[in-house]
């Protein structure tokens, strides 16, 4: 167990907030599909002094950043560190906010051909980790290797839509087995670089309810999925796990599961993303056939997720993702509400340590990967502050009344502990 988590079990009352900085990176290109980098869309990379600035007012302790691994790593084994000193300076020592640092917000460096099926990816990408963390770990001590595995899987192996472009459950399997693989690496090195780090899982967790017994298999099913990613690097998938069965006739070899078995790592932190989008109900429609249906908006829905977080893993959670795309008055109604969730479970002792906006600025919404369509088309108000493009092309950052109502509940003494 690591001091910082046992800081906060002996220390129950400890809670950070903390705001986030939308980070996904695609930067393979093909016929049809455009690069995704969205600190280059929002323009992060020229305006991030003023973005970090902007985070920091807020009064948090804690913001989610990430590495763009395909520019610091252009080729293999040479590594570009210039931009992230002085970003990651300028966060921890000027402004006072320690950074968890997502190694992988998706996307691989183009030289990894074949991308996460490409046969280096696992070796390579500890690789990266263990050169990130020998370079900072005076200034970083809080660590997700990938973030959201399942979604790369889904993405990257059953969509078709980023790399390596399987479609199927086949090839979400490939990728995710592939995916678990290099998180246990990165998580070796890590803690072999710095032993004192804190890792920390970000996983989507969805909420499904069944509509009908009949699709209560189902239901059970998909969100069990929310865990395979944690089952897998913790060394928790044998033949008695619910999934083993469907993984072996998706192609998971018997060698590959028990390799995963063999080399568990724990995580310290759970972190937990749900958005409105999270929640849906399972039925069966006319021609027999599932069907998924959203569930109205409703963030108190993320307590029970929470439960259902901690009962599985039985360690500390971090609401790590959480927004809305309605306008100001639906996301603060979105925000108090899972506010408020987490305010019930830590009630009933469920140990919630922190709470994440995210992101905290206008992100590009990842449909602007399909067409060629200006960003404008895609601009995602899930934000703090919103943004328009000026007659310069500058991404202007807008604030709204929501920058005021989250800096109250991270400084208000009858809020700032839940």
């Amino acid at each position: 167990m690591t001091a910082e988590r046992a800081l906060w079990e002996s220390q129950p009352g400890e809670f950070s907030w903390a705001g986030g900085i939308e980070d996904t990176f695609i930067p393979q290109a093909r016929p049809g599909l455009r690069p995704l980098d969205e600190y280059e869309l929002t323009q992060h990379y020229t305006q991030w002094r003023a973005d970090l600035a902007r985070a920091a007012s807020l009064g948090i302790s804690k913001l989610r950043w990430g590495v763009p691994w395909y520019r610091v790593e252009p080729q293999a084994g040479c590594f570009t560190w210039d931009w992230i000193d002085e970003v990651l300076a300028y966060m921890v020592r000027d402004l006072h906010i320690q950074p968890i640092i997502d190694l992988m917000h998706y996307g691989t460096p183009l030289w990894l051909e074949q991308s996460f099926l490409d046969e280096r990816y696992p070796e390579h990408v500890a690789a990266y980790a263990q050169a990130f963390v020998e370079r900072y770990r005076d200034l970083v001590h809080f660590y997700t290797p990938l973030n959201e595995p399942t979604v790369n899987a889904d993405f990257c192996g059953r969509r078709g839509v980023w790399p390596p472009y399987q479609k199927g459950d086949s090839g979400y399997v490939a990728v995710l087995l592939s995916i678990a693989r290099g998180i246990q690496l990165s998580a070796q090195a890590i803690r072999k670089t710095d032993p004192a780090a804190v890792l920390v899982a970000v996983e989507a967790m969805n909420w499904s309810q069944a509509t009908s017994t009949a699709a209560a298999e189902v239901a059970r099913s998909f969100d069990g999925q929310n865990f395979l990613c944690w089952d897998l690097v913790s060394g928790n998938v044998h033949e008695h796990h619910p999934l083993y069965n469907w993984l072996r006739e998706q192609g998971a070899s018997a060698t590959m599961l028990e390799q995963l078995r063999e080399q568990p790592i724990t995580y310290d932190i759970l972190g937990v993303n749900f958005y409105p989008w999270s929640a849906q109900l399972v039925e069966y429609d006319e021609t027999g056939g599932i069907r998924f249906s959203p569930v109205p908006s409703n963030g108190t829905l993320l307590a029970d997720v929470l439960r259902r977080c901690y009962a599985h893993a039985r360690c500390p959670l971090f609401v790590t993702e959480t927004s809305s795309p309605e306008d100001v008055a639906g996301r603060a109604k979105w925000m108090d509400e899972t506010i408020e969730a987490v305010r019930t479970v830590r009630a009933a002792g469920i140990p919630v340590i922190g709470y994440t906006w995210f992101p905290l600025m206008t992100m590009i919404d990842w449909d602007y990967r399909l067409t060629e369509r200006p960003a404008d088309d895609y601009l995602l108000h899930l934000g703090l502050w919103d943004a328009h493009f000026n007659e310069k092309r500058l991404l202007v950052r807008e604030e709204t009344s929501l920058v005021e109502r989250y800096r109250q509940y991270a400084s208000a003494p009858e809020t700032s502990g839940i």
